[in-house]
């Protein structure tokens, strides 16, 4: 036997002290009726007490403390085996962490506002399984399809700007990187979840709506940046150079909107857009509640078996029959 409460056992000291604080009312009133009638008037002072009746009551209240005790301390014992699954959608989030994303329109930046976000992200889907995509130049799988949502949330910490050997930014190959991690043939329509400023570079976008139509993969995107935008810090730099184009002049990353929304469109998804307060993610989380869930793992656990009731009910009975018991006769009425 264990029990799933056994911190609450002490409760069944109760019982004994109920026959104790009984008992020793008892023999407060003895002592307070021996002070005015000598012992051989208590029969006919008192005919209807029975003192036996009295103390059954006494003592069934007891029990009744007892076994509510032991049955509130959960008592288990005997193995029961139950099979357990958990039910989602595959998700996998593309985190875009080229240099414009350490931009500073955001704060403290635009990757870590990301960063932020993604954590708010998977903290409220905590049934479904999730894989991350660092995206630059290539595609990079930091993590493939799992449960474990807190190694994602180390990986994060992982991600820094402009640090894949290929600079620039090119989504597509992020997302190529994406589709790959779902099965090829599954239950329920796989979600990707698009982090970026929306710029970037040589990508042959007909071919990857065409993926999207075609592995009718939702596709969510949240827009990470603002439009006034602002000056690229370049590595190293802390902050006091810039990125300059080839004339010289400082250039400016502002958030590039309209590609998201066409990600987003293609994949039947929503799209929206982060501000220094944070991002509305209902809408994205709506949508992904809406997609019929499958099987990701089912497990079978032994466990023992809750038995709170083998106390429980007859506490309850001896409770009743205590309430219910009268320590007095009903045939003395007639007695003088």
């Amino acid at each position: 036997m264990s029990f799933g409460h056994p911190d609450l056992l002490w409760l069944a000291l109760a019982g004994p002290l109920v026959l104790l604080v009984a008992s020793l009312l008892w023999r407060r009133r003895l002592r307070a009726t021996s002070a005015w009638a000598s012992r051989g008037l208590w029969p006919r002072l008192t005919p209807e007490l029975k003192r036996r009746r009295l103390g059954l009551a006494v003592v069934l209240l007891a029990l009744a403390v007892v076994g509510t005790s032991l049955s509130l301390a959960q008592p288990r014992w005997g193995l029961i085996e139950q099979e357990v699954e958990q039910r989602g959608v595959d998700l996998v989030i593309v985190l875009d962490s080229s240099l414009s994303m350490s931009a500073v329109d955001l704060h403290p930046n635009r990757l870590s506002a990301a960063k932020t976000l993604i954590r708010e992200f998977l903290a409220r889907i905590p049934q479904h399984r999730v894989g991350l995509v660092q995206a630059e130049g290539d595609g990079l799988v930091l993590a493939p399809l799992t449960l474990d949502h807190a190694v994602i949330g180390l990986l994060l910490d992982s991600v820094e700007a402009a640090t894949l050997p290929t600079p620039g930014t090119q989504l597509a190959s992020g997302l190529e990187r994406a589709f790959a991690l779902f099965p090829e043939s599954q239950e329920t329509r796989p979600v990707v979840l698009v982090v970026s400023d929306g710029e970037d570079h040589d990508a042959n976008w007909d071919q990857l709506l065409d993926a999207i139509d075609r592995r009718r993969i939702h596709v969510h995107a949240i827009g990470v940046g603002t439009a006034a935008g602002s000056p690229i810090p370049l590595p190293g730099t802390r902050g006091k150079r810039y990125k300059t184009d080839r004339q010289g002049q400082t250039v400016v990353t502002r958030l590039q909107g309209d590609l998201l929304q066409k990600l987003s469109a293609a994949g039947q998804g929503t799209y929206v857009e982060a501000s220094n307060a944070g991002a509305n993610l209902t809408s994205i989380l709506d949508s992904i509640a809406e997609i019929e869930a499958r099987t990701l793992t089912s497990e079978t656990i032994t466990q023992q078996r809750e038995r709170f009731q083998w106390f429980l009910a007859p506490a309850a009975l001896c409770l009743l029959l205590s309430l219910t018991l009268s320590p007095f006769s009903r045939s003395q009425g007639g007695r003088s």
